[in-house]
């Protein structure tokens, strides 16, 4: 009994399903780069640009990082919050944050619950998948990405915000 248990979790974790637009966003709380606690509900009433990605300091994921950065005064402008999720350490995340100059949270989902609650987590490669969900202030998935590129990925989000908003 104990063993179907065990594969019945382990399918489960597998073949789970990417919450769907206009669902209730899965509430977590992660630790911050900054040694704080965040939770999903403690940004109701905003906006949150809710993305993961594999690892701190990688190419791409830093290039997807300063362009989220650069275009954090457009996001703030709109009620919205960035946050970054990957399975890094939050001490990771700290260095990340201090090398390259970020100002928004990004959280350590050390255990891999918060990935793959969302879908994003990559079995095999041990690793968060490059996703993104935009929710809403009243806690609603209003857009997701898939597998995003992350050169104009800061651009996507902000124009579908702009378009969702009014």
């Amino acid at each position: 009994m104990r063993k179907t248990l065990s594969v019945l979790s382990l399918a489960a974790t597998i073949f789970a399903a990417t919450p769907q637009v206009g669902q209730m966003a899965p509430d977590f709380t992660l630790p911050s780069q900054d040694g704080s606690k965040v939770s999903l509900h403690d940004y109701k009433g905003k906006w949150v640009v809710l993305y993961f990605y594999p690892k701190d300091g990688t190419s791409g994921c830093t290039l997807e990082a300063h362009n989220f950065q650069r275009d954090l005064a457009k996001y703030q402008q709109d009620n919205a919050e960035i946050v970054g999720v990957s399975v890094d350490s939050a001490d990771s995340h700290k260095d990340f944050c201090a090398k390259q100059g970020l100002h928004f949270k990004l959280l350590a989902d050390t255990d891999k619950k918060v990935s793959q609650d969302y879908d994003s987590f990559h079995t095999l490669l041990r690793f968060s998948a490059r996703n993104t969900f935009l929710i809403s202030p009243d806690g609603k998935i209003a857009k997701i990405w898939i597998g995003v590129s992350p050169s104009n990925h800061s651009e996507e989000v902000l124009a579908a915000l702009s378009t969702l908003k009014k």
